[in-house]
């Protein structure tokens, strides 16, 4: 009786060892769960900027003035008759 509970307690034991440390254990679980994490924050991101960027392809495909305003703001263009000044804002000492 007696060999058969130290039996069953190594047993026991070494099934805490697996839970605990081994392959798909408590420890796997964790950081698996933090790399989840981490991606869906990724994700979330990347889909902010893709939703900015459909909108910005969208305005650029039906209007005029979304590709007049990137021309000016990217490539610095101006119109005929328009006179373009520059403000730098002063240097700190």
């Amino acid at each position: 009786m007696r060999l058969f509970k130290v039996f069953l307690l190594v047993g026991f034991m070494l099934l805490q060892y697996r839970l605990w440390f081994g392959f798909n254990g408590i420890k796997d679980y964790y950081q698996h769960t933090e790399e989840v994490a981490r991606h869906s924050q990724t994700n979330r991101q990347m889909i902010k900027r893709n939703k900015l960027l459909a909108a910005d392809v969208n305005d650029l495909k039906t209007g005029l003035e979304a590709i007049e305003e990137r021309a000016r703001n990217e490539l610095g263009m101006i119109q005929q008759g328009e006179t373009f000044f520059r403000i730098i804002p002063a240097q700190e000492n």
